[in-house]
C-alpha cells in the first residue's frame, strides 16, 4: 500500500480535478471555496474532488500524478487575476474549463478589509448565498460537460 504523498499510475483517483482559489481576502474567495465543496458533495468523490492548488508549485508528486490521471481539470477563480488557472498552467497542465466568478457570473468582488477601520462584520455576511448557488451550478455543469 502506498504511503501518504506517494503516487503510482495504478492508483484510482477522482475523474475530475477541481482547483479552487480560496482568496480569503474577498467575498469571491469564500464563494469559490463554498461552491467547490458543495459541487463535490453533489457530484460525489468518484466524479470530482478539490485538489491541492499549493501542491503543484510545491512539486508534490502525488498532486501532479493525480492531476495527470484526472480526465478533466477545472479551475475556479473569484476574480480576473485567475490565480488558480495560472498556477495550474504554470505547473504544465491544460485547464479544460476555467470559471471566473467576477466575469463569468457577474459576482461583485468585495474586499474584506473595507470595514477594518470600524467594526468589521462577520465574514459570511459578505457572501450572497445566491452567488454560492450559481457558482456551484457552474462547477457542476463544467464537470458534467454542460
Amino acid at each position: 500500500m502506498a504511503q501518504a504523498g506517494e503516487w503510482n499510475e495504478q492508483m484510482v483517483t477522482h475523474q475530475n480535478a477541481i482547483f479552487v482559489c480560496f482568496g480569503g481576502l474577498s467575498n469571491t474567495g469564500y464563494i469559490t471555496a463554498l461552491a467547490g465543496m458543495e459541487a463535490v458533495r453533489q457530484l460525489g468523490l468518484k466524479k470530482a474532488s478539490m485538489f491541492c492548488l499549493a501542491g503543484l508549485p510545491a512539486g508534490i508528486k502525488s498532486v501532479a500524478g493525480k492531476t495527470s490521471a484526472a480526465r478533466r481539470v477545472i479551475t475556479v477563480d473569484g476574480c480576473p487575476m485567475n490565480c488558480a488557472r495560472k498556477v495550474v498552467e504554470k505547473a504544465g497542465f491544460t485547464v479544460d474549463k476555467a470559471i471566473t466568478l467576477a466575469t463569468d457570473l457577474g459576482v461583485k468582488k468585495i474586499p474584506l478589509h473595507i470595514d477594518l477601520d470600524g467594526e468589521p462584520k462577520e465574514p459570511m455576511s459578505y457572501v450572497d448565498p445566491e452567488d454560492v448557488k450559481r457558482a456551484t451550478k457552474a462547477i457542476v455543469d463544467a464537470v458534467e460537460g454542460a
